[in-house]
This record gives C-alpha cells, structure tokens and sequence, in this order.
C-alpha cells in the first residue's frame, strides 16, 4: 500500500512538473538567452548597464531571488569546506550540459537545499503514516542520498546527450561552411549563416562564439572556448584544423572536407559499435520480463491441471 502511495506521488509530481513546463516554456527560453547574453560580457565589462538595472529595481526582493541567495551562500559555505568538490570541474560540467549562466556555487547550494527539502519530506512522510522506524531511517538515508546524487547524475546525462548531439551534426555544420567558403564568404560570415540555419545545442555554441568575437576575442580564442565547453572529439579537431590552417596557411576548404570525411567515418563507426551491443543489451529485458511471461503462458495450464489432479 505504501509502494503505490509513493509511485502516484511520484506521477502526480512529473504531471505537475509537465504542465508547469508547457506554460513557462517560452519565457524560460527567452529569459536563458538574454541570461547568456548577459554571462558572456555585458554584465561584467558594463558596470553603468548593471547598475542601471539594479537602480531600477524596486520593491522588496522576489522569491525566486531569496532562494537564489540563500543557495548561493550555502554553496561557497560547502565549496569553501569541502575538497572533494572541485569548483572547475562542476563549471565545465555545467557548460557541458547548457547551463552557462548557473555558477557551480549556486549549483551546490541548490544541490544542499534538495537533499534537505527531499530528507524533510520523508520524514513528514514517515510521521504522517506512522510507519516502521526502521523503515523510515532506511527511507531517510535513501531519500538524502538521492537528493544529493540525483541531479549531478542528470546534469551528466545532459552533458552526455547534448555533446552527442553536437558530434552528429558537426559534418553537416562544415559541409555548410565548405560551401560558402568556397563561394567566396568569409569564415566569421559563414560562421554568421550557420547560426541562423542550425538549432540546438550547437547552435547556441555558435551563437555564444560570435557573441564573444563580437565582445573583443579574437576568432582563435573564441573557438578555442568553444572547444573547452563542449569538449567533444568532433569540435577539437573542428577548432584544432581551423587554427593550424590558418597559421600554416593551409586552405581553409580542403582542410574542413577532410575533416567531415574523418568525423563521419567516427559516427559509423560509434554506429556500428552500438549495434553490436544491442544483442547484448536484449538479453537483460529478455531474461527478466519476457522469458518469465512466456513461462507462465507456457507452462501455466499444466501446473494448475496437476494441481486439480493431485488434489481433487
């Protein structure tokens, strides 16, 4: 009884969390682009912009600030203390996974805040339904654990799917920058092109490129930054061919055609790889849910025959 109480908890919370979604969808997109805007230089190069901003604020501080600052402040308190959690290893996680305008601080601190809300309602759990002590303390240490180990593992699966996404468009990015190259535009108007045709996660890094060339850097250190964040194979060699061609002086075409020939060998290769671990892959849902369906069709009736002969 209490396994189904949890299971439609969770079920109503992930309906909720759906239909939140769906209604903040747009603004929380627009409200991310204009937050990168704001993290790649004109927050921080443009004190009169910030000021301007924080002078027009007026009235007492939202919610969402208050939780801002409260887990901001718990973070630099754990990161402060704690050296098993490394500040630039969760930064570039955390641009890994898109999430450019998140300090690794406030991360942690939103991490902290998590593991006690989840540890809390536990407990109010447990009291509530007057349940096992032994259960509940068992409950307890699983619900803090899964606090604090949940969403790091989420943010890793983001930074895992979103570079794989990358790495499978990157062919069809250079094939589009060969073709204008070679018609006679500049590599930063390809560059401006390519931002208006692609979407997605590699979209955003060649948006955030731009805007950090637009910003100052040089193109090399603008997508040498592009090469930290993603840090896939695909985009360092993308990064690495495009300098060394221009230092070598190299042509720029010939020097991406390869480099699409090379990056498409990989994906059929990483193709082929995963097709021959999906045979292996079958065999735990076959073990576990299929062959033991089949064995109660099978084998079913018989039992029940030799039961009724036996004891009727």
């Amino acid at each position: 009884m209490i396994l189904i109480f949890l299971i439609g908890i969770v079920f109503v919370g992930i309906a909720v969390g759906l239909f939140a979604r769906a209604l903040v969808s747009s603004r929380y997109q627009a409200a991310e682009t204009i937050g990168q805007i704001g993290s790649y230089g004109f927050e921080a190069h443009g004190p009169a912009i910030a000021a301007g901003r924080a002078s027009g604020r007026t009235g007492r501080p939202s919610l969402h600030g208050l939780v801002d600052s409260m887990a901001t402040r718990l973070g630099d308190a754990l990161l402060g203390r704690s050296r098993s959690l490394s500040e630039e290893g969760l930064r570039h996680l955390l641009q890994s996974a898109g999430y450019y305008t998140l300090s690794p601080r406030r991360f942690v601190g939103y991490q902290a805040l998590g593991t006690l809300l989840l540890g809390g309602l536990w407990i109010w759990f447990v009291v509530v339904t007057n349940a096992n002590w032994l259960f509940g303390i068992v409950g307890a240490v699983l619900a803090l654990l899964a606090g604090w180990t949940l969403p790091v593992t989420y943010i890793r699966r983001r930074a895992r799917s979103r570079t794989e996404r990358i790495d499978y468009v990157m062919p069809e990015l250079i094939d589009m920058l060969i073709a204008t190259i070679e018609a006679g535009i500049s590599f930063g108007g390809s560059l401006q092109i390519a931002t208006k045709r692609f979407r997605g996660p590699l979209g955003d890094e060649l948006r955030l490129t731009l805007q950090e060339q637009n910003m100052g850097l040089g193109l090399n250190e603008a997508l040498g930054h592009m090469a930290e964040r993603c840090g896939t194979p695909s985009v360092r060699s993308f990064v690495r061919s495009l300098i060394q061609g221009e230092q070598l002086g190299v042509s720029v075409g010939q020097t991406l055609r390869n480099l699409a020939y090379d990056m498409r060998a990989r994906r059929r290769a990483i193709a082929e790889e995963r097709a021959q671990k999906a045979p292996v892959k079958l065999v735990f849902p076959l073990v576990l849910f299929i062959f033991p369906s089949l064995m109660i069709v099978a084998l079913g009736p018989a039992f029940i025959g030799i039961h009724q002969m036996f004891h009727g």
